[in-house]
């Protein structure tokens, strides 16, 4: 039997920044900066937080010294875990692993950074421990493997990465490889987050991403007291793989561990949605360039999508053509597609268009279905195919490798250009500035009080929860 709990627990305790391959470095610090962007807008935007924070400061979570983004107030460790790791994914702009089927950085690096703001750590210290939440969260996906997983009903970006969490916060505290251990058995009693959202919408798939890294936050700190946790949490009989998921491969966790980096196959979203439609947007707004395509030309539009995809955008056809609300807008193909045919644009102030009547009419057009071709890609290629007719012809657009996947990455200069445009309605644009670039030095950083001050607005603006 591997001894996956052992092996991912030393890996964790012993992982260093400085002994980290340099694209690995640079990759860590631009997907931090990429969350937090995210951060910082879904603290202002997002319709859930208003609830959010007020059940917050019931629960006593408000009274303390941790930093939330976007927020001049400070938080309890919890409470930060809790509220950055949910305003994290309430974009549905996070970056994602596409082979894993989730988002490692939502509850990764909210929970490493609350960690750092208990023990005053440095900023190599944080990365580090963001790389071993990473490895651990998408190594367990890997493992299970994701696809069971969710046909189980479970989210695994919430389950998963409760032991991400713990193994950031863990590492963070400096804890030794046995109370790593702990950490993963206590995380056990504690990984939870179900799919059943897809059925109305609801608020759950981003509050359940916030409390795992609350999860993980809270994993570690009873392991840095002694407390004992379950032996075996990730490969025993009752352990996580086996009672997760049908047949899993708990070897798969261990493959290339601290050679073979599956941080470095994470993505980046371009687009504030599922991830399985963004080939199919990639594709759509290439077909308007390159034809200037009018909404009225369209007569039909068929986007060809993975079985996972069709699972998640594309199915059922009239629930997805007939989204109304932004959960709903998240995960509907037809959606995304139409905004990109009929506007030749997709970013989160696009939700405002949800009820417009072109793009109603454009989405009754569009018909999600599973395309061989693009499930015989997946999941190397996160592909989609886009069928046209128009004008009296037909046009297709295969789009392999859509922007942000790991062969196709933002750029730096990419990169900032989202962060400003999820950032600079929130603190301004010369704070932002600031921001991104102490995100991006933070590997020179003696603490992570500075970077964090900068994330709070100094300008007047009206919150959520306000």
């Amino acid at each position: 039997m591997a001894a996956v709990t052992r092996d991912l627990a030393a890996f964790t305790a012993a992982i260093r920044y400085e002994t980290l391959p340099p694209a690995v470095q640079e990759r860590t610090r631009f997907l931090v900066l990429d969350l937090v962007g995210n951060m910082l807008r879904g603290r202002h935007d997002a319709e859930s937080t208003g609830p959010l924070l007020t059940a917050v400061r019931a629960l006593g979570l408000a009274a303390g010294s941790a930093a939330v983004f976007g927020d001049s107030a400070r938080y309890t460790p919890a409470g930060a875990a809790l509220v950055n790791g949910t305003t994290a994914h309430s974009l549905d702009f996070d970056d994602t692993h596409a082979a894993g089927t989730l988002h490692p950085g939502a509850p990764v690096i909210p929970a490493a950074l609350a960690a750092a703001e208990m023990v005053g750590a440095d900023g190599r210290t944080v990365l580090a421990a963001i790389v071993a939440g990473y490895e651990v969260t998408c190594r367990l996906a890997l493992s299970l493997p994701g696809g069971d997983h969710y046909d189980r009903g479970y989210h695994p970006t919430a389950t998963c990465g409760a032991f991400g969490a713990a193994a950031a916060a863990a590492r963070v505290f400096g804890l030794s490889a046995a109370q790593v251990e702990d950490a993963f058995g206590i995380a056990l009693s504690q990984a939870a987050g179900s799919l059943q959202f897809l059925a109305n919408g609801a608020w759950t798939k981003r509050f359940q991403v916030g409390w795992s890294a609350l999860n993980g936050l809270t994993a570690a700190s009873l392991a840095r007291e002694g407390f004992r946790g379950a032996g075996e949490a990730l490969e025993g009989r009752a352990g996580f793989l086996r009672a997760y998921a049908p047949n899993p491969n708990p070897a798969r966790a261990l493959q290339g561990l601290g050679t073979e980096w599956e941080l470095m196959e994470t993505a980046v979203k371009p687009y504030p949605s599922c991830r399985y439609g963004h080939a199919n947007v990639d594709a759509a707004l290439a077909l308007r360039a390159e034809l200037g395509l009018k909404t009225e030309e369209i007569e039909s539009v068929t986007m060809g999508l993975p079985n996972k995809g069709m699972l998640l955008v594309g199915a059922p056809t009239q629930y997805k053509q007939n989204p109304q609300n932004v959960v709903d807008g998240q995960f509907s193909g037809p959606f995304v597609v139409a905004c990109a045919l009929a506007r030749g644009h997709f970013g989160w102030d696009s939700y405002a268009w949800l009820q417009d009547a072109d793009l109603r009419g454009l989405m009754k057009k569009i018909l999600p279905v599973e395309d061989a071709e693009v499930e015989a890609d997946f999941p190397t290629y996160m592909s989609g195919k886009l069928t046209v007719k128009a004008r009296g012809q037909t046009f297709v657009k295969k789009v392999n490798v859509p922007k942000g996947e790991p062969g196709n990455f933002l750029t730096e200069a990419e990169l900032r250009a989202k962060f400003h445009g999820l950032a600079d309605s929130v603190l301004g644009a010369e704070r932002a500035k600031q921001l991104a670039d102490a995100v991006l030095s933070l590997d020179r950083a003696a603490d992570v009080h500075g970077m964090l001050r900068l994330g709070a607005p100094m300008m007047a603006a009206r919150l959520a929860g306000e």
